[in-house]
């Protein structure tokens, strides 16, 4: 069986199963490449490692649980509840750049992108992603 990435869908039952660092784990994936891309195309001439370190300060723990603390009133309920389990579950390790609760804050987020990602709700995901490149954080 081939594996067609843009043609990937879960079912919102399946996808609400997974343990929420799975979803973490694909949102943090699909951020990063969403955040890399947006630099990218506003960015054609910077250096890479001035998109690099562009890029870190939206991926880093910090930025997404300021993101996150920015847009979680604009969540549905589903989307709330999604955050909720990835922000509560506890996963082996935190970064050493990152309080705990900035790293579950981050998690929970990654968790929400990741469930938008894997029910192919794209409309929904670059709305939020859209938000999220709006937001000044400094």
């Amino acid at each position: 069986m081939e594996f067609d990435i843009l043609k990937n869908k879960f079912t919102i039952t399946e996808a609400k199963q997974l343990n929420p660092l799975v979803l973490a784990f694909v949102g943090d994936s699909i951020y990063e490449v969403f955040i890399r891309t947006y630099l990218v195309n506003n960015n054609r001439n910077m250096s890479v490692h001035k998109l690099h370190v562009k890029a870190i300060s939206y991926v880093k723990a910090h930025s997404q649980s300021e993101f996150m603390k920015k847009i979680q009133a604009e969540l549905n309920e589903e989307e709330y509840g999604i955050f909720k389990r990835g922000r509560n579950t506890k996963s082996g390790s935190v970064p050493k750049n990152a309080d705990v609760q900035e790293y579950r804050i981050a998690t929970g987020f990654e968790a929400t992108l990741g469930f938008l990602y894997i029910t192919e709700q794209v409309d929904r995901l670059n709305e939020l992603l859209n938000k999220v490149i709006k937001i000044d954080i400094n």
